[in-house]
Formats: C-alpha cells, sequence, structure tokens
C-alpha cells in the first residue's frame, strides 16, 4: 500500500482551508442568487498543482454546509468542483482550463435549483452563474495561475515541494 506524503495531506489541507475561509467570509456574495464566490479562483490551481484538487473538493464541500440547501450543494456543487478541478488538471493552456469550473458550475447549479422547485428562473440563473463564474475564474483564477507558474516555478514542478523523500537521503554520501 503506498503512503501519502505528508506536505501533500497538509497541502489539500491549506487549499480546503483557504477555499472554505474565503467562501464564508465573504457569505453575502458567496450564496446570493447571484453567487459571486471569489474562493471559486481556487478551482485554477490544479492547473499547476493537481494534488490541490482534494482540497478544492473538501473547502467546497465544508462552505456548501453552510448554504441553503446543504445536503444538495455539498453532494452537487462539491461533485462539479471534484470534475471542474481533474478536468482543469488536465488542460495544459491556462485560459482553456478555466472552462470547466465555468462550464460545470453553470450547468450544475440552476439545474440543481431547478430541480428543487425552489427557483423557476433557470435561464436566468444559467446566465447569471455563467457570467459571475467566467469573471472569477478568467479575471482572477487564470493570472492567479499564471502568477505563481512564474513567481513560484517549484510549486509548479512539485519535485521539491511533493517528493516523499527529504533532499538529505537523496544524496550518496
Amino acid at each position: 500500500m503506498k503512503r501519502i506524503p505528508v506536505k501533500k495531506i497538509a497541502y489539500s489541507a491549506v487549499v480546503a482551508a483557504m477555499y472554505f475561509a474565503l467562501t464564508l467570509l465573504l457569505q453575502p456574495i458567496s450564496f446570493s442568487p447571484v453567487q459571486f464566490r471569489l474562493s471559486e479562483a481556487l478551482v485554477m490551481l490544479p492547473y499547476i498543482m493537481p494534488e490541490s484538487i482534494l482540497g478544492i473538493t473538501i473547502g467546497c464541500a465544508a462552505a456548501n454546509a453552510f448554504s441553503t440547501f446543504p445536503v444538495y450543494d455539498v453532494i452537487f456543487g462539491s461533485l462539479a468542483t471534484l470534475i471542474a478541478g481533474i478536468l482543469t488538471s488536465k488542460i495544459k493552456n491556462a485560459w482553456l482550463a478555466g472552462l470547466p469550473p465555468v462550464l460545470l458550475n453553470a450547468l450544475v447549479l440552476p439545474l440543481m435549483w431547478y430541480l428543487l422547485g425552489t427557483d423557476a428562473a433557470y435561464w436566468v440563473n444559467l446566465i447569471s452563474i455563467t457570467l459571475s463564474e467566467a469573471v472569477v475564474i478568467f479575471f482572477i483564477g487564470v493570472p492567479l495561475v499564471l502568477l505563481i507558474k512564474k513567481k513560484v516555478p517549484s510549486l509548479v514542478t512539485r519535485k521539491a515541494f511533493l517528493d516523499e523523500t527529504p533532499a538529505d537521503e537523496t544524496k550518496e554520501n
């Protein structure tokens, strides 16, 4: 059985905490009818650091527990975030990598609200979520990952950060 390095677990916990804290700190706009969740910018992290997928998913699930429909949001919202993170990590262009979170949230959230019978304005919600998610992803998330990629390349290569063997043990005496 392969052991998960402590650094990977710690990294996921930090990402989850950041997502959760940003969402709750900005709760009035994170859960409003015109949702503008700035923490969604973190969904771009898997583009440069695939190990952040677990963190954004857990952070999203924890934050969604405080929504108007906690059970459904935890299940479907977090699933949309998980799938968006996986797809984002597979795309090689930062601008194209922003499409999965925008499209998945735009499709899943309004459909969930509509099926729950809480909102008959499916098309209005679809347009609203698409626009707000696109603004967060393309004006904050993509520039954020491009900045990290440029300024902190060691995080992008992940070798030094996530290597299971400490650097001292890899050197031969």
